[in-house]
């Protein structure tokens, strides 16, 4: 519920402001369609299974959910690489380049994202890799246990990871860590004016969201990495199934953090859900979009 309200409002808000987004927002409204895609296409055959305590379904349902479950994955963390990226090329970028990376750069850069994770996704289908059951039964992976003894399983496992999981999240750090260098340098620049540029504080802002966004995926994602590796080379049998379990739903908890981190570090985009509540009829009672009218805010709310 949390994910499609919060994904739902991120989209919704996009839509609206189509006309304004910038290059690199677009990045973020593809994250949005991930988590999105994820919880509508595996979420509601995971509950359904959890209530009959066992999977739902024979081994097409449980390939169809694995599929998913990777492809959305790999499109996630892909698109946090491309938007660490993207922040580091703009950061770095004076700003008479940094409006170089257009619009139909990032939307062909969407389209590889998509197509690359399609790609691994899709390879266990064709006999490299397997997909089966996670140890506690009422959801569908890849099937980590079947590695123990299979070079080809093993094979898959070692690029996949080195290629989709390793070279994006050291990326990401090198990108970040890069970024805060060039923030801290540009700070210590102009310590002696009274005054922070806008600017300045705005590039802060957006730096710490993207941190963040990144952040929360990763630590989200680590304990059911850390499980499932533990499956490749030791018997699923030695873990608990709630020792399983407990990581599996952690990380598919990470669909639901991205709305919330835009709503604490975005003025506009709290103002955005203000005017959707309005016009939905319903509104919480600790905020008020009287604010928004008052005082304008940046376009720039995302990635």
């Amino acid at each position: 519920i949390l994910t499609i309200l919060g994904n739902s409002a991120v989209l919704a808000t996009a839509v609206k402001r189509s006309s304004l987004l910038k290059s690199p927002e677009l990045l973020t409204v593809n994250l949005a369609v991930a988590d999105m895609g994820m919880a509508l296409s595996m979420y509601p055959l995971a509950i359904a299974s959890a209530w009959n305590h066992a999977w739902l379904g024979g081994d097409a349902s449980c390939a169809y959910y694995a599929l998913m479950g990777f492809l959305f994955g790999v499109c996630s963390m892909m698109t946090l690489c491309a938007m660490a990226v993207i922040r580091f090329l703009v950061t770095n970028s004076p700003k008479s380049n940094s409006n170089k990376i257009t619009k139909n750069t990032v939307c062909i850069l969407i389209a590889f994202i998509w197509l690359y994770s399609l790609l691994w996704a899709i390879l266990p289908l064709l006999g490299w890799g397997y997909y089966g059951p996670e140890p506690f039964g009422i959801s569908c992976t890849i099937a980590w246990s079947k590695f123990h003894n299979s070079s080809n399983g093993f094979s898959f496992i070692l690029s996949m990871f080195l290629l989709c999981t390793v070279l994006p999240a050291l990326t990401i750090v090198a990108c970040y860590l890069g970024i805060a260098w060039k923030v801290h340098k540009a700070y210590q620049e102009i310590q002696n004016i009274d005054r922070i540029p806008n600017a300045a504080k705005l590039e802060k802002k957006l730096t710490l969201m993207a941190v963040l966004i990144s952040v929360g995926f990763l630590s989200s994602w680590t304990p059911y990495a850390a499980a499932s590796f533990w499956s490749i080379f030791n018997s699923s049998d030695s873990l608990q199934p709630v020792v399983t379990l407990l990581p599996c739903l952690f990380a598919k908890s990470s669909t639901a953090y991205n709305p919330v981190i835009y709503y604490i570090f975005s003025k506009t985009f709290r103002c955005e859900v203000r005017k959707l509540q309005c016009c939905c009829g319903w509104r919480l009672p600790y905020f008020s979009s009287d604010s928004c009218a008052e005082h304008p805010v940046p376009s720039t709310w995302g990635g």
